[in-house]
């Protein structure tokens, strides 16, 4: 499984042959400007809720690549409206898909489309796929809901907000990856704009003297797991 940074809280995660995009906001993000979306694959489109800095290029890549937008039933019949192949799910529903297991868990935080249209429940998701197993957060704050996702899966990477103020911070970030029981972090959803912007050593150390390893990745910078 390989996991690409793409900026804010965009990612792309390849699982054997199949390509995946969460999130995909880079059009719109400066910081991202060398990421070249006409370029991009995808066959599936993971999105955890409505607002424009999640959904911003969902429409343009869907509709140029046929990828299915997996979402909850609100956003899924939003794009299924403009054309585009979706599978709706809710919290704690799975689907086994071509490439693994999606499970769509619980996020705390709001979710309308930019047109202030009701964007249904934000969520997180949990992807087993390649013999790994990942957490993607979404927005959110800490929430004792957290505690349930070890009891059905044990995760190989948590994917957790640490940007603060639209999130949680680095602080509860680590306590959400104790209950998660995952000390392998993948940190994003900062630095995209003033209001989360953070220090990258500091959160590094904060991580490190819990035993925690958090990686924060360059736009553009891949894992492999």
């Amino acid at each position: 499984m390989k996991i690409t940074f793409y900026g804010h809280a965009s990612l792309g995660i390849k699982v054997d042959d199949t390509y995946i995009l969460v999130d995909p906001f880079i059009s719109g993000n400066p910081k991202a400007s060398a990421i070249d979306i006409e370029s991009l694959k995808a066959d599936y489109i993971l999105v955890t809720h409505a607002h424009q800095d999640h959904i911003l290029d969902v429409e343009s890549i869907a509709k140029r690549t046929g990828a299915v937008v997996i979402s909850n039933f609100e956003i899924a019949n939003h794009f299924d409206a403009l054309g585009i192949e979706t599978h709706p799910m809710n919290h704690g529903g799975q689907w086994d898909f071509e490439f693994g297991n999606v499970k769509y868990v619980p996020a705390i935080h709001t979710s309308s489309f930019p047109d202030g249209k009701y964007g249904g429940q934000p969520g997180g998701f949990v992807i087993e796929g390649e013999r790994k197993n990942i957490y993607i957060a979404g927005d959110t704050s800490l929430t004792m809901d957290m505690k349930l996702i070890p009891m059905f899966t044990k995760l190989d990477l948590a994917i957790l907000p640490i940007g603060d103020n639209f999130t949680m911070g680095i602080d509860e970030a680590i306590i959400a990856s104790d209950f998660v029981q995952c000390d392998k972090i993948l940190g994003y959803h900062f630095d995209t704009f003033g209001y989360i912007e953070i220090d990258h050593e500091e959160a590094k150390r904060k991580f490190f003297d819990k035993d925690k390893d958090l990686m924060i990745l360059e736009i553009g910078e891949s894992i492999e797991l």
